[in-house]
């Protein structure tokens, strides 16, 4: 699809920002190139403002707020993001959306992976918790080659407390994941005394065992490399006392998703 710019100009943009009929523009807290962590190879990362869940081991609570970030143009990100094309198509890697929540902002967040996508002929990928998937349309997961999707408890009540949320809306996204063959990478952090007891962890790894579209697991340890974070922003972290698991949890964690036949690192 496209739409008119001026007399001679068109660009192709997704369908919801079609819609607009404005330049697409959205709240954007920073952008990064990372190794490793978001998703494979080196690549360009939008971290995008705002989010609806209030996670306790939160590293960025600073992005918890839209009004927190800067208004942004897709024209802005797509520029810069540019610069980097080659350096990152040569070490396999991609664009991620991240946050924040990018489905907070799913017509800006449909712009960027669709333009980086076909503008600029990058692997992409979203990063989400999965609360806000019904705001994911088919257009914008078509321009998704790889979503990143947290499942941070298997137990209703700590999905709650570690959250403020309620866990079925992430489960009813990875589903529909599922049933549109979209590659996923799931991410669970253990925490101890709160997410790690091993009925809740063989809960989250039969499930994504039975999706049948996780290529991998990331079994990520809590630290508390955000607490200072929280404290500028006078807010309580509630896990200062908590300490990050021990070698042995982790490998303990990796295990069981592994005997549901997963690749867990």
């Amino acid at each position: 699809m496209t739409v008119l710019l001026g007399s001679n100009t068109t660009r192709a943009v997704t369908p919801a920002a079609a819609v607009t009929r404005r330049p697409s523009e959205g709240s954007v807290h920073s952008w990064d190139l990372s190794t490793g962590v978001d998703g494979p190879g080196t690549r360009f990362v939008t971290f995008l403002s705002g989010c609806p869940l209030t996670c306790l081991y939160c590293h960025n609570p600073d992005t918890w707020k839209m009004r927190g970030g800067k208004r942004t143009s897709a024209d802005d990100v797509i520029a810069e993001a540019a610069k980097y094309r080659r350096f990152i198509a040569a070490s396999g890697g991609g664009a991620t959306v991240s946050g924040g929540e990018p489905l907070l902002q799913p017509v800006f967040s449909g712009e960027l992976l669709h333009r980086m996508k076909h503008e600029l002929g990058l692997h992409t990928a979203l990063d989400t918790s999965g609360f806000l998937g019904a705001r994911a349309t088919d257009a914008l997961l078509r321009d998704v080659d790889l979503v990143l999707l947290d499942i941070k408890s298997w137990d209703r009540d700590t999905y709650r407390k570690v959250t403020g949320r309620p866990l079925r809306p992430t489960l009813d996204f990875a589903q529909r994941l599922a049933d549109l063959g979209k590659e996923v990478h799931l991410r669970f952090v253990l925490v101890p005394g709160l997410t790690d007891a091993r009925e809740n962890i063989e809960g989250v790894a039969a499930f994504a065992g039975s999706l049948g579209n996780v290529s991998r697991v990331d079994v990520l340890p809590f630290h508390k490399l955000g607490e200072g974070k929280w404290q500028a922003l006078d807010m309580n972290f509630t896990l200062r006392d908590t300490p990050s698991p021990t070698a042995e949890q982790m490998a303990g964690a990796r295990a069981i998703f592994a005997a549901r036949g997963l690749t867990a690192v």
